[in-house]
């Protein structure tokens, strides 16, 4: 069973109640991220995400661990381009207590000067680490080559020169724009009635906010750069990106394009993996994926390769593009990739985690309640025109951007 409220501050409440398991994980969601940010304070979203767990009225950064730990249950947070998420997850007897460790987290941290000098060390230690990390490189400076230096070409992380600037004051303004009810939804997924999350959520998260209303509308890209880029880097392997438009968040091609996906490269059995690595053995990691976002989306590959073999792996899988533009899929890969998808969506119905995540994000996101049976029904239906349509709107070579990372200083030649 699933149901949302609407508060009349308007937050947004949604619960999944999954009879027969365990647990339960409960998720506040954030409309924003490093989509909204600018070039003077990039990286503050994910700032203040670390920020909320180093100590709050009541609790220091170490009890705050403790106490959920001592229940058994698991807290964390993520940033996304779009989105901030802060969750637990926890048995049912203890989710009450553990919903109150993330409200107090949530609303009533006190962002220390001390904890932030030591927070930021560690936030550039995760820059540092990324920057040792080609394939990350490798997709930052893709998201860069096709959006451009704003909106969702920006790194989620920021720059080391950023984080060092950050201060309190940028916090609570920060927060001030977004991190206001009618731009949060709390999701609940688990073995809980609605009755019951939504006490919790009345007491811990509905009744907390000082103000009410939304938060201004999030950046929209009205063009894209779809560029080529490319960073020397004195590595072993050349790291090459691609990226094409594709479809946005809720887009009624999306079952299409995730199954071309998984068809195209998003598995063993994929024409990249078996032609790219199997057959040419140009590389150990290549493969493909689909990012959606609320305006629009991406087809994105990535391979590792080495520098020698850069430019051939690169023909190879343009080779494999214009293939699948001229001839399409097979009736035997469609139906494989269908089922790996419906697969893959089934076996993501018995986490609590991932439910919670999903129904939070399509409330959050495109203002609706996620619909098993009907996704279900979808995929069922999809049909190998779908695949074609999917096909022939994706694959546009002319609007595609490229990135490369390692020993070469010229760029992939894509046109």
């Amino acid at each position: 069973m699933e149901k949302i409220k609407t508060y009349d501050n308007g937050l947004r409440l949604v619960v999944k109640t999954m009879p027969g398991l365990y647990t339960v994980s409960l998720g506040v969601l954030v409309n924003t991220g490093s989509i909204n940010e600018t070039a003077e304070n990039n990286g503050i979203s994910h700032y203040i995400e670390h920020m909320l767990f180093k100590g709050t009225e009541k609790r220091s950064a170490f009890e705050i661990s403790d106490s959920t730990e001592r229940l058994g249950s698991q807290i964390n947070a993520y940033t996304a381009k779009e989105n901030t998420c802060y969750y637990v997850k926890s048995t049912k007897e203890n989710f009450r207590a553990s919903a109150e460790i993330l409200s107090d987290l949530f609303f009533h941290s006190v962002f220390d000067e001390e904890e932030s000098a030591r927070e930021k060390g560690v936030i550039k230690e995760e820059i540092s680490m990324g920057e040792d990390t080609p394939e990350d490189i490798c997709f930052d400076l893709l998201a860069e080559s096709y959006f451009g230096k704003n909106g969702l070409g920006q790194t989620i992380l920021g720059s080391a020169a950023n984080v060092d600037k950050f201060t309190k004051a940028d916090i609570l303004s920060y927060m001030d724009q977004y991190y206001v009810p009618g731009n949060i939804v709390v999701s609940v997924a688990g073995n809980i009635s609605f009755e019951e999350a939504e006490k919790v959520c009345d007491e811990y998260f509905a009744s907390q906010f000082k103000t009410s209303g939304k938060a201004a509308e999030s950046f929209r890209h009205d063009k894209v750069f779809a560029g080529s880029l490319v960073k020397v880097k004195d590595i072993e392997q050349a790291h090459i990106g691609l990226c094409m438009p594709s479809y946005r968040l809720g887009s009624k091609m999306s079952v299409a394009i995730r199954i071309l996906n998984t068809v195209f490269g998003g598995g063993m059995s994929s024409r990249l993996f078996q032609n790219i690595r199997e057959k040419y053995g140009l590389a150990y990691s290549v493969y493909s994926y689909v990012s959606q976002y609320k305006h629009l989306g991406t087809f994105e590959i990535y391979a590792g390769v080495n520098p020698s073999n850069r430019n051939r792996a690169l023909e190879c899988i343009m080779e494999e593009i214009k293939l699948l533009k001229d001839k399409g899929i097979t009736e035997a890969e469609f139906q494989r990739g269908k089922e790996q998808v419906k697969a893959s969506f089934i076996m993501a119905q018995e986490s609590t985690a991932s439910q919670m995540l999903v129904y939070g994000k399509q409330l959050l996101m495109l203002d609706e309640l996620f619909d098993v049976g009907k996704k279900i029904s979808e995929i069922d239906a999809c049909r190998m025109e779908d695949i074609e349509v999917a096909i022939d709107e994706s694959f546009h070579t002319e609007k595609m951007a490229a990135a490369t990372v390692g020993k070469m200083k010229s760029k992939l030649k894509i046109r």
